[in-house]
């Protein structure tokens, strides 16, 4: 333990489709095999003739873990990621939850036009507020590679102030209206905009929200870097508050380092399974730093050259991440007995 943990490849069985206990067992190994997405086909296969699942929420999750989503089915699936649907609806229930969806959104709308006035004049914050996120949008590129807009950026800023007056917790945060993006890209109906984003923070139990879970995130990293490789946290102590300057990471879920949207849509959908543990997205850091670790140690790196490295990490392929991740979760299951407190919860029931 002295010399950290090593993090070298773990080989495991094979588990079965069914057994989620024997995937977590041979993740690595799963994920090696470079397997093509679930497709429109294989999706529709998944449903009877009225629209419920026959196959479990368990199955379904340990196979977007292994192979991701095709694009052509990522915009449903992710309903029932999200809980906009329930894993154990008809189609017909869920004609009808869209539609209690799409009437709630727009009471939210209204009730947010009629009191607007009122936080002009009396919420100090709401004007500033209202101006960043006008700002933030304004500064989006939204426009395809023939220069055809791609979205429609007041709508944009509707989401995101409805999102400010209506969650206490999400607040509104510089980096939301890269995120809203994402989700605005993925479907197009405003009320599904709006509450798959809701959803969306809620599952992954605001992990990318400032003084909620990305504190909480940095503290755990911190405590994961000391406990699997102690040389490189007493390095990083050293230089300052390194680790916790990353917090740029969480705030955007790990969005700018990627080669494409694919690639975030890929990691979040693995987050939004909850496999192969809670608050994977805190492995998932630590398996970023690690790739840049053995150059910080022997340039022997200051705070400010460490941090600056850590931004230029960028077109990552996600699958490679994921793989990678998930190698260094089965390194720390073998330390189960033995991990701090801090721990215990990348031990716990997925989500």
């Amino acid at each position: 333990m002295q010399k950290g943990i090593s993090t070298e490849k773990v080989e495991g069985p094979t588990s079965s489709e069914e057994n989620i206990v024997g995937l977590r067992a041979s993740i690595s190994t799963l994920l090696s095999m470079k397997k093509l997405p679930i497709d429109s086909s294989e999706w529709q296969s998944y449903f009877d003739e009225s629209g419920q699942l026959l196959k479990s929420k368990e199955f379904i999750s340990a196979k977007i873990l292994e192979r991701g989503l095709d694009p052509s089915v990522r915009s449903e699936a992710w309903k029932f990621l999200t809980g906009y649907y329930s894993w154990r609806s008809s189609c017909d229930e869920r004609l009808t939850v869209d539609s209690m969806r799409r009437k709630s959104y727009e009471s939210l709308c209204n009730m947010c036009e009629k009191i607007q006035p009122l936080l002009e004049t009396e919420h100090r914050d709401f004007m500033e507020v209202r101006n960043i996120i006008k700002s933030d949008v304004q500064r989006l590129y939204i426009k395809d590679a023939q220069g055809n807009t791609l979205v429609d950026k007041s709508q944009l800023e509707k989401i995101l102030l409805l999102n400010y007056v209506c969650n206490v917790k999400a607040e509104y945060q510089q980096g939301f209206h890269e995120m809203l993006l994402l989700f605005r890209l993925l479907v197009e109906k405003e009320h599904e905009i709006y509450w798959l984003f809701q959803f969306f923070l809620q599952k992954t139990e605001n992990s990318c929200i400032m003084n909620v879970g990305v504190e909480k995130n940095l503290i755990m990293l911190r405590a994961l870097i000391a406990f699997m490789d102690p040389t490189f946290a007493k390095h990083l102590e050293e230089k300052g508050r390194v680790v916790q300057s990353l917090f740029p990471w969480f705030c955007l879920f790990f969005q700018r380092v990627f080669k494409s949207f694919d690639d975030v849509w890929r990691l979040w959908e693995v987050f939004l399974t909850g496999l192969p543990c809670r608050n994977f997205q805190v492995i998932v850091a630590y398996t970023m730093l690690q790739t840049v670790r053995d150059q910080i140690l022997r340039e022997d790196m200051n705070g400010d050259d460490i941090l600056m490295l850590c931004n230029n990490i960028v077109d990552l392929d996600a699958d490679e991440l994921i793989s990678k991740s998930c190698n260094t979760y089965e390194v720390l299951l073998k330390y189960k007995d033995k991990v701090p407190k801090e721990f215990k919860e990348f031990f716990g029931q997925p989500l």
